[in-house]
């Protein structure tokens, strides 16, 4: 994933839609990068990262509760669904 996309900061609606496009982007230049390629594999690590981000916050030492929604959340959800298994 490039380093732009993985830095990028989501605070809001406007910021999360160039965040979709630019994980678009990845998905068409990177695609050896992605671990789930397809929607069916996508989906269902999203579901299991979804489950399990709280530890990846805690893990990194950021202060975020996972159970309040925000747009850096929901990002940071997509995000892990490219790689999580």
């Amino acid at each position: 994933m490039k380093e732009q996309l993985s830095k990028y900061k989501v605070t809001n609606r406007e910021s999360f839609i160039k965040f979709l496009d630019l994980l678009f982007q990845d998905f068409k230049e990177n695609p050896e990068c992605w671990e789930n390629k397809n929607l069916g594999d996508f989906l269902e690590a999203m579901s299991s990262y979804s489950a399990d981000i709280q530890g990846y916050y805690d893990n990194t030492n950021q202060k975020v509760d996972a159970n309040e929604a925000s747009w850096q959340l929901f990002a940071d959800i997509l995000k892990g669904a490219t790689m999580y298994e």
